[in-house]
């Protein structure tokens, strides 16, 4: 077959065309084409459509492969088969966008052609698109924290939602963390969800105060950060049996609670997770049927607020919120941080690490791992990597002053001084 041939699918009584299915889109550590990514999302279609079936879903396309540059698309693609709907979702921003809901495994394999590699499912039904069914668990390592409290701080979290009453259901990441999803009754807003997570992440921290960390700014945080925002609207997570673009080509995998303590994220690729899929089935598959109440959670956040703890931050492009506080980073405020790289490619950003610590050695000694902050940023289509570096162990006599970026390449630099200068007109 000619690179440039389609390679035409027939499932369930539908075709679909996968364009250049000799493409690499794994070929560093595993040699993997584009068709072997389509492929293996269909031998596990029942359990990755547990995750996204009647959910909106944003196109996440890394269409030169996992080692290339990806952009989101939230609009559906005017030329989709008319077996597939979508559904009008507005956001915060009073944008909307037409968006692609995918319910059976031709509809997986059509958006997998586009270069879908992750699946971004938002936590509403297509039927009720202003209450979550969801609640998403983000644990986030920080700098040089391993995997054993990973697992320590996850376990807090499956205790804490049982006093509340509520299930969870462990997946790994596909990279260092761990997503905690909980099925929930669709009788909260977004808002009230968001708060729930809030106060979640609060108790975790002070329950194992010493791994787990509640703060935003990534200059506050220590450990293992529970993301409450990943339940603000608009933001979606990769879902269930996901393609993480890692070189070993690893799968966000669900798990049995009993699985948390001895698993290896590096065991869970595509090349090990269809065997596993077929052997245990997906760990997953009654999530459906334990929906419960967030009632418990949002006492625990008027507690919260009773005892003065308000708002949480939101994300940078969110409004302004009622009850938020000042949306001051530390960095501005009161951390002496430089910014040394931005790039769309994140071995580039981290390149410029490198060479920023050659240029100032005694500098570079004093650091420790958690002062060097590296960002995944994301925009409205765009992704990138930003590298910072806390001066906080540096005397003030051997701190170097903030250089231009190397790389200095964000990609939403010219739209953001163009919104500037529109808002002084």
């Amino acid at each position: 077959m000619a690179k440039d041939d389609a390679e035409i699918l027939t499932i369930d009584g539908r075709q679909v065309r996968v364009t250049h299915p000799d493409k690499p889109y794994f070929s560093k550590q595993v040699k993997l084409s584009k068709l072997d990514i389509v492929r293996y999302y269909l031998s596990i279609a029942p359990g990755a459509l547990q995750g996204i079936e009647d959910r909106p879903i944003v196109l996440k396309r890394f269409v030169n492969g996992a080692e290339g540059e990806a952009f989101y698309q939230k609009r559906a693609p005017s030329d989709r088969p008319e077996w597939l709907r979508s559904v009008t979702l507005s956001f915060p921003s009073g944008r909307t966008a037409e968006e692609i809901v995918v319910d059976d495994d031709p509809g997986l394999a059509w958006i997998v052609n586009l270069g879908c590699l992750e699946l971004h499912p938002h936590p509403v039904r297509a039927g009720d698109l202003d209450h979550p069914d969801e609640l998403r668990v983000d644990l986030d390592p920080g700098p040089g924290v391993g995997w054993g409290d990973v697992r320590k701080v996850a376990l807090e979290v499956k205790a804490l939602l049982e006093e509340v009453g509520l299930r969870g259901w462990p997946k790994t990441s596909g990279s260092r963390g761990m997503h905690i999803l909980v099925r929930i009754e669709q009788r909260w807003g977004f808002q009230d969800v968001r708060k729930a997570a809030i106060a979640l992440s609060r108790a975790v921290e002070r329950r194992a105060p010493s791994i787990a960390s509640s703060k935003w700014w990534k200059e506050e945080r220590h450990g293992v950060f529970l993301d409450y925002n990943q339940n603000a609207k608009d933001r979606t997570t990769c879902s269930a049996y996901s393609v993480r673009p890692l070189p070993d080509a690893r799968v966000s995998t669900p798990l049995r609670w009993e699985e948390v303590n001895d698993c290896d994220p590096a065991d869970f690729t595509v090349l090990t997770v269809p065997g596993r899929f077929k052997q245990v089935g997906d760990p997953h598959a009654e999530m459906n049927k334990a929906a419960g109440s967030l009632e418990k959670l949002l006492e625990l956040a008027a507690a919260d607020e009773k005892a003065g703890l308000g708002d949480a931050p939101w994300p940078p492009h969110f409004r302004k919120m009622e009850g938020e506080g000042p949306r001051v980073t530390p960095s501005r405020a009161k951390m002496p941080l430089l910014i040394i790289a931005h790039s769309p490619d994140k071995d580039a950003a981290l390149a410029g690490l490198e060479r920023w610590k050659k240029k100032h050695p005694k500098v570079a000694e004093l650091l420790a791992v958690d002062d060097v902050l590296v960002d995944s940023m994301r925009g409205r289509s765009s992704t990138w990597t930003r590298v910072r570096v806390n001066l906080r162990h540096v005397p003030e006599k051997l701190r170097p002053a903030q250089e231009t970026p190397d790389p200095d390449d964000d990609p939403t630099r010219e739209w953001r001084e163009h919104f500037r200068k529109k808002r002084k007109t």
